[in-house]
């Protein structure tokens, strides 16, 4: 049954991120914004809706490692394991927004978290502090993007939906990715569970695997329908959000205690950001390679190793 649940999730999964593309690139025309905007915003958020569900849970449950854990190995797998397999299947371009200003948003939102939980917690007025943050970088970027277009000229493409069927398009996607994430966790982690591994350890790899499906559908299929903004942009804006949206929720809910074990995976959060950002330099065409996509992809199997060895 457990493997019953596992390939119904990433059935569901690879849909829900197909109508999430479609409903997004649609919104972004009837917006006049970017679809880079669109995926840094609205499809992170979509996608990152597992993640929050499930920290939010086990917080309430009292598994804090959980919570933690699911968010920083989400981030670690979003960069290494999904944008490195999409670069492998499609050379991804780089917009100078993303280097200029969308990376260094995340690794700010990096290094203030993990300066929030020096003391071995997160509180409910750091997650304060982290909603507002969010929410600055949501209205800075979509009012950037209109005025970048509009400086362009940008004629922006016939929507393929109408607003409203836009909106439903991406209600059902995101739903979709939040039950097939869920059912995919469950089967991970009752398999996982078997061979007696700890929570942190099962956050940051399995749980957090799963709760990055959505994501890696998502970048896949963006990338096959030569949609690369939203892949690259869906990525960050998703770490963004992971650390200021979901983690601030679930601390302004209940305090989160944070392990001393948790900041070994903190530290590769940040190499790993940190090793994005030299590869996506200089920004242009084909700037997230093969090779660079499987570097990263092995450096997400490095990780893996440790984490399961020591």
């Amino acid at each position: 049954m457990d493997y019953f649940y596992l390939i119904l999730g990433f059935t569901v999964l690879l849909i829900s991120g197909d109508l999430l593309v479609k409903s997004g690139v649609a919104l972004s025309a009837h917006m006049r914004i970017s679809t880079l905007v669109i995926g840094v915003t609205v499809v992170s958020v979509g996608t990152s809706a597992p993640e929050l569900v499930v920290s939010i849970g086990a917080i309430l449950k009292n598994h804090p490692d959980i919570a933690v854990g699911n968010v920083v190995g989400s981030n670690i797998s979003n960069i290494a394991l999904v944008l490195g397999l999409t670069a492998i299947i499609i050379s991804i371009p780089v917009n100078k927004n993303s280097v200029r200003f969308d990376w260094p948003y995340m690794m700010f939102a990096s290094i203030l978290f993990t300066l929030f939980v020096i003391n071995g917690r997160l509180s409910f007025i750091e997650g304060a502090v982290s909603l507002v943050l969010l929410a600055g970088f949501i209205f800075f970027s979509v009012r950037q993007s209109r005025i970048d277009l509009e400086k362009t000229g940008h004629v922006f493409s016939r929507a393929g939906f109408s607003v409203k069927l836009s909106l439903l398009l991406l209600v059902i996607s995101s739903a979709g990715l939040y039950f097939g994430a869920s059912w995919l966790v469950d089967g991970a982690e009752s398999v996982a569970r078997r061979f007696g591994v700890s929570e942190r350890v099962i956050s940051v790899t399995i749980i957090a695997f799963g709760t990055s499906v959505p994501e890696l559908a998502t970048s896949v299929m963006a990338a096959l329908k030569k949609q690369l903004d939203i892949s690259i942009g869906n990525i960050i804006g998703s770490n963004i959000f992971n650390l200021l949206g979901i983690l601030g929720i679930t601390s302004m809910i209940k305090t989160i205690p944070v392990s001393a074990e948790m900041r070994f995976d903190v530290i590769w959060m940040l190499a790993i950001s940190m090793l994005l950002l030299i590869f996506m330099l200089p920004y242009g065409r084909a700037a997230l390679g093969r090779w660079k996509g499987t570097c990263l992809l092995l450096t997400y199997i490095l990780y893996i190793y440790i984490v399961f060895k020591f």
